[in-house]
């Protein structure tokens, strides 16, 4: 079922209009009063510098002072009754703003920026902490793909109508106040059809000390060091675009030549780029939170950034083109495939880590860790635009502030996989698997959503536990051959994903014993393994004997056992087919189509060595 399906459904829609309206809004709002301030008040250039550099600022300082208080909210009260306040609350500053707007009062439009900030806050925790209760596990990715597509599209329609209505000869005031009112209305009335999201920490004990509660929440963001690398990936994404998005006015103006539509242009490419690659995120990934797409976004950031500077570093030699003859000027279409595919990678990169934090974290402190995901962006917005202002006062311009950004990416991103080398297995595994394979799933929403479970399956390659990996929702420990545990590139997967060597018991009884040792703790922590009962590859393409690793198993840590099978891998790529008869024979079916499918588990208490063989069998069918 496509992600599209989820706009046609109230667990989802109702949700989905009331955050692209919010967006719009800000958007609209803030684009509406710059215009004002800067075009039709006569200010002088001072006055108007002061006025549009204080406006960001004061937009960014409620996520400050208040994402803290906001994430305890979203965790301690019904989130849908917090969302229709958080509406009402803008319908009344969108009326405050409508009398800054007629009165031309600077000092009120300021105030209702600073409350639009606080809006945002507020409803920045639940934002991301809803998806997970109101979307199964198999559409997280795609929601977020489509909320962040929806956000994109409304900040830029947004910017757009802002700046039209109040350029209205004579009735601008008028037309953007009655835009921006209708809207937030709207956004009300849509927010009446979520259904409700009961509280996920109702006992929680509320701190109204913003300073104590900040340090707390951000302690709770960095509890889990994986979730927290992964806010961290989130926060240089949003440094990353900061630091463009500053730099494209002057860009458009001096090394393109262009006017303020090509200023649109340039902007909708971004937008829209960013837009198709959250949509694609879920097709991509098979509908899992894939973090294998994000070393991939990184890699897109920084090759199409340094293109960027490379399609037109020179000052333009001609000015005052509009859109459509920018487009016909040389080298245009270079510079709208680096904007759009900057924008793709985007998507690429900042969707599956919204999705993995939203996978990874409890959810009674979600919304805690999406306020202290919500400061340490603001935090890093701040950087962003200190590094564009230092970099511009040091002479650079903007296409060598593009290039600059884009090889700090280069160092970003090796920190990050560094330290959470699960990203870059994940992307190798992610590679591999849909380069040699077309793969497709069924029955894994059998496997537990948590706790310990033993999954067994039959074994035709050495690209088994890669299949596995890449299409299993979650993490899994494998206990495998410990000669494949060493194959050059896969064993930095191996290790990685902790998977668990093992021997037989007169080759190495040592490692065999240790296996077993490690197949227990693992299952006592709450974790899946993933044994292959047969001991070893197929020769024939017939499933062989189970040996009584499982029973043992099972003996000392009695859990659910998910049977599980593969098709169509006989005779692909790293299987034995024709190794024996015919050994400088390439194997066959390169890309074959592969199927893992699973059944539902098993109470310990009612495995049998000879059922649960017969069921492997019965699932893997007349495909071998």
């Amino acid at each position: 079922m496509s992600q599209f399906s989820l706009l046609g459904s109230r667990r989802f829609a109702p949700f989905f209009w009331t955050q692209a309206l919010g967006a719009f809004n800000d958007s609209a709002f803030r684009n509406a009063m710059v215009t004002l301030v800067a075009f039709q008040m006569g200010l002088d250039d001072k006055s108007v510098s002061l006025y549009t550099n204080l406006a960001p600022a004061l937009f960014i300082l409620p996520y400050f002072l208040f994402s803290a208080t906001a994430g305890q909210l979203a965790e301690k009260y019904e989130k849908t009754r917090i969302i229709r306040y958080v509406k009402l609350f803008e319908i009344a500053a969108m009326v405050v703003a409508s009398i800054g707007f007629y009165t031309h009062h600077t000092t009120l439009l300021l105030v209702v920026l600073f409350l639009m900030g606080l809006h945002s806050t507020t409803f920045g925790p639940i934002k991301y902490a809803i998806l997970p209760q109101a979307l199964k596990p198999e559409e997280l990715v795609g929601g977020n793909g489509l909320v962040e597509m929806g956000t994109q599209l409304a900040i830029l329609i947004g910017m757009i109508a802002g700046g039209s209505l109040m350029m209205i000869h004579g009735h601008g005031p008028i037309a953007a106040s009655a835009a921006t009112i209708a809207i937030a209305v709207l956004g009300y009335l849509a927010s009446r059809r979520i259904p409700p999201a009961p509280a996920t920490a109702p006992d929680l004990v509320f701190n109204w000390n913003p300073v104590t509660e900040t340090a707390r929440v951000l302690g709770i963001t960095k509890a889990d060091r994986r979730v927290f690398n992964a806010v961290l990936g989130i926060s240089w994404f949003w440094f990353f675009g900061t630091v463009l998005v500053a730099q494209l006015p002057n860009y458009t103006r001096l090394n393109l030549g262009g006017d303020g539509s090509v200023g649109v242009l340039v902007l909708t490419l971004f937008s829209l780029g960013t837009g198709i690659g959250a949509l694609l995120c879920e097709r991509m990934s098979g509908r899992r939170v894939e973090v294998g797409l994000v070393p991939l976004g990184a890699f897109g950031l920084t090759a199409f950034g340094v293109d960027l500077f490379f399609a037109h570093p020179h000052l333009a030699t001609v000015h005052g083109l509009d859109w459509l003859a920018f487009l016909h000027s040389a080298g245009s279409w270079r510079v709208v495939m680096d904007l759009t595919l900057i924008g793709v990678f985007s998507g690429f990169y900042v969707v599956p880590l919204f999705a993995y934090v939203q996978a990874r974290t409890p959810r009674d402190r979600l919304s805690r860790v999406i306020a202290g995901n919500n400061i340490l962006n603001a935090l890093f917005i701040c950087m962003a635009s200190g590094f564009g202002l230092g970099l511009g006062a040091a002479g650079l311009t903007a296409v060598q502030i593009f290039l600059a950004v884009a090889l700090l990416n280069v160092v970003v991103a090796v920190y990050i996989f560094t330290i959470v080398p699960e990203f870059l297995m994940r992307f190798i595994t992610w590679v591999l698997v849909n380069t040699l394979y077309r793969v497709r799933v069924d029955g894994l929403e059998n496997i537990p959503e948590e706790g310990p479970a033993l999954l067994v399956c039959n074994h035709v390659s050495f690209m088994d536990p890669l299949l596995l990996m890449a299409n299993l929702r979650r993490p899994a420990r494998f206990v495998m051959y410990y000669k494949i545990f060493n194959i050059p590139v896969l064993k930095f997967v191996f290790h990685t994903a902790k998977a668990i060597p093992i021997a037989g018991q007169k080759e190495d009884p040592e490692v065999l014993n240790r296996a077993y040792e490690e197949v227990d703790a693992a299952l006592a922590d709450g974790d899946l393994v993933c044994i292959f009962p047969e001991g070893g590859l197929t020769k024939d393409g017939d499933i062989g004997p189970f040996r009584p690793g499982v029973s043992r198993i099972l003996e000392r840590r009695p859990v659910p056992v998910v049977p599980l099978a593969l098709r169509g891998l006989w005779g692909s790529v790293w299987s034995r087919r024709d190794s024996m008869m015919h050994r400088a024979r390439l194997p066959r079916r390169f890309r074959a189509r592969v199927e893992l499918v699973g059944s539902a588990p098993i109470a310990p208490q009612d495995v049998r060595m000879d059922a649960l063989e017969a069921r492997v069998r019965e699932l893997r069918g007349d495909m071998a």
